[in-house]
């Protein structure tokens, strides 16, 4: 699709199992997150985006396996499944599978490249967002008051 040109019907038709796969994998994403959170309350390690990470890498690996080794799934259907459900689900998933394939052909500068730089600069990048944002004095970054050691009486 070239910017400013109307999209073709078989362009609307990816983009519309993109979103609706994507709704779908958000929203299970939001729940299995949410029942993790619940139940890991106490933990110091942000459990829920944890599994989703990697129940993610597993569901991609064995959507993958039978997309790669049995021609599974029709075009439509890898469109909805990986972009959609996976992408709404987690994209760390499609990140496993990226840096999966550079090591299964041998390339493992490009997969060690692909890690390391994606921590890296995902990191700088967020923390320059982060800083980015003017700080007014309230809210996230606000330091509790010192607790009064003056006693009144």
């Amino acid at each position: 699709m070239r910017l400013g040109s109307p999209p073709s019907m078989h362009e609307l038709k990816s983009i519309l199992l993109v979103a609706l796969g994507g709704a779908l994998g958000s929203v299970v994403r939001y729940k299995l997150s949410g029942w993790v959170f619940h139940h890991t309350t106490d933990w110091q390690f942000p459990a829920g985006t944890f599994v989703v990470n990697v129940i993610g890498c597993l569901v991609i690996g064995v959507l993958a396996g039978f997309a790669v080794k049995e021609d599974f799934f029709s075009a439509e259907t890898r469109i909805f499944l990986f972009t959609g459900i996976m992408g709404g689900f987690t994209t760390f998933s499609a990140f496993g599978l990226e840096t999966f394939y550079l090591l299964r052909r041998g390339e493992i500068l490009a997969a060690g490249s692909n890690v390391v730089l994606s921590v890296i600069v995902g990191l700088i990048a967020l923390w320059i967002g982060f800083i980015c944002v003017p700080h007014s004095g309230g809210g996230f970054l606000k330091q509790p008051a010192p607790a009064d050691t003056t006693k009144n009486g």
